[in-house]
């Protein structure tokens, strides 16, 4: 009987072992913090106050997923409108962008530029678009690009746009365009939950009533209901290999090494990490490209505010480089269960960072002052009703999509697939893939279901960012939709 170590209990890796243990399937899973499970997508708890690691929609074109979320969770999902706005050279403007709003914004002679910009973007394209920058000045002309996603992107990344891979627009914003946006704007219509939609404009979402981490809980119970172990505080430290495979998986916990056998293995871990714990060591060329792989960072900083309401938006996007402040959640308005009180609110401030930087190693306390001056500076927060506040950092929240990435990629896969074929990659730092919650959750679905006898290429989930457009994947047929295809 197969026997499967899935490393990492974030979406990917739990759904996995869900998937696994529902059908009788041993498995076990490896989670290197001792009280979280959920990756980025655990809820953190401050003094009774709930908090994402960012904010997490759970949104799916494919059915199947919408449904395993309703599985695990049932009545707990609540369903929320979608409010945000992007905060530029001191104003608030709509989004998805709203044609009055735009013109009110921007002066109707900036608008005259930018349709002019679009329109020699259509008539001269940049041919051969590789990076970022390329991608959407074709999309939307320099002027908006300027305007709308130079600033921020860049604070996002850290590096020029001009050195970020197109591939990252290809997933996170494709079919996102002038023409789109216009659409969406002066023809809007209603359509049926699973019709083509662009997810970046969706007006509706669901969300669980303490936070996406209370998903992740759930699943862990029912994974250990079912039989299965999920394993907290236990790190990968070494991954043994023999002529086969992966042999075993040894972790370290509270100091001291414990190792799991298996015939499969899954991992969610950094992809850096997972080439360097090999033993024996993966050839120089893998562990340099894995070297090669590069991360951003994140750090929320939580504020707890003496106030019933202080706007409306779910999240806002901060575009101005005036503040380091990249993006600020308002949980009370995600779900009001996220507050242990309702006469406060709960803000979550996202800053984009390295491991190491300034702001990084910047104390907790520093931390929570710099929050409540940039929120007043944008005119969101009276600093002085902040009352508490707490930090959380995350390390190598994001993969980064430089021009070079791919390739890197290629070679670790190479030498997987030839040496430890036993293993497969899921998720989004274990696939370095910038996967949305339930990209990753699919292909934590496909591996599983490549170990119960299924031959589905994992890596083609999100590879052109419409795996969930083409249909449902059905689990009593095993079937895919025709873009995934079988290997």
């Amino acid at each position: 009987m197969p026997k499967t170590v899935i490393i990492g209990g974030g979406p990917a890796g739990l759904t996995a072992a869900y998937e696994l243990t529902k059908h009788g399937e041993a498995a076990t899973v490896l989670e290197a913090s001792p009280v979280r499970v959920g990756g980025l997508a655990r809820t953190e708890r401050y003094k009774g106050f709930h908090f994402d690691i960012g904010g997490h929609r759970f949104f799916s074109k494919s059915q199947e997923v919408e449904d395993l979320w309703t599985e695990i969770l049932g009545d707990a999902m609540l369903v929320r409108g979608r409010l945000s706005r992007i905060y530029y050279r001191h104003k608030f403007f709509d989004y998805p962008l709203k044609a009055m709003n735009v013109v009110k914004n921007l002066g109707i002679v900036n608008v005259f530029l930018a349709m002019a910009s679009f329109a020699w973007a259509k008539i001269r394209p940049i041919r051969n678009a590789r990076s970022f920058e390329d991608w959407t000045i074709n999309s939307f002309g320099r002027r908006l690009y300027r305007t709308f996603f130079k600033t921020y992107t860049e604070k996002v990344w850290g590096i020029p746009c001009s050195e970020i891979s197109a591939d990252w627009a290809a997933q996170r914003i494709k079919g996102l365009s002038m023409i789109s946006l216009l659409k969406a704007t002066l023809l809007p219509k209603k359509k049926g939950p699973r019709e083509k939609v662009i997810k970046t404009l969706i007006d509706q979402f669901r969300y669980p009533e303490f936070g996406p981490g209370q998903m992740w809980e759930v699943c862990t119970r029912k994974v250990r209901d079912a039989g299965g172990r999920v394993e907290m505080g236990v790190e990968a430290a070494r991954i043994e290999r023999n002529g086969a495979g992966v042999a075993a998986v040894v972790g370290i916990r509270n100091g001291r090494e414990e190792r799991f056998e298996g015939t499969h293995f899954l991992s969610s871990m950094p992809i850096r990490e997972l080439v360097r714990s090999f033993e024996p060591a993966a050839p120089p060329e893998v562990i340099a490209a894995g070297d090669g792989l590069k991360y951003r960072d994140f750090l929320t900083v939580a504020l707890v505010v003496d106030a019933v309401d202080l706007f409306p938006d779910n999240w806002i996007y901060i575009h101005d480089p005036d503040v380091r402040l990249g993006r600020i959640q308002n949980f009370k308005n995600w779900s009001p269960s996220m507050v242990p009180d309702p006469k406060f609110t709960c803000l979550g401030l996202e800053y984009f960072v390295n491991e190491g930087d300034d702001l990084w190693s910047m104390p907790d306390a520093e931390l929570v002052e710099l929050g409540k001056r940039e929120v007043g500076r944008v005119g969101l927060v009276d600093p002085a009703k902040v009352v508490d506040g707490c930090v959380v950092r995350m390390k190598k929240a994001y993969p980064v999509y430089d021009d070079v990435y791919s390739e890197h990629v290629a070679t670790i896969r190479r030498f997987l697939e030839k040496e430890v074929p036993n293993l497969q990659l899921i998720g989004r730092n274990g696939m370095h893939k910038y996967n949305n919650q339930d990209h990753a959750m699919m292909t934590g679905l496909l591996a599983a279901r490549n170990i119960m006898g299924g031959h589905f290429d994992v890596w083609q989930v999100n590879s052109d960012a419409e795996y969930h457009e083409a249909g449902e994947v059905r689990d009593s047929a095993r079937e895919l939709p025709k873009s995934l295809g079988k290997t």
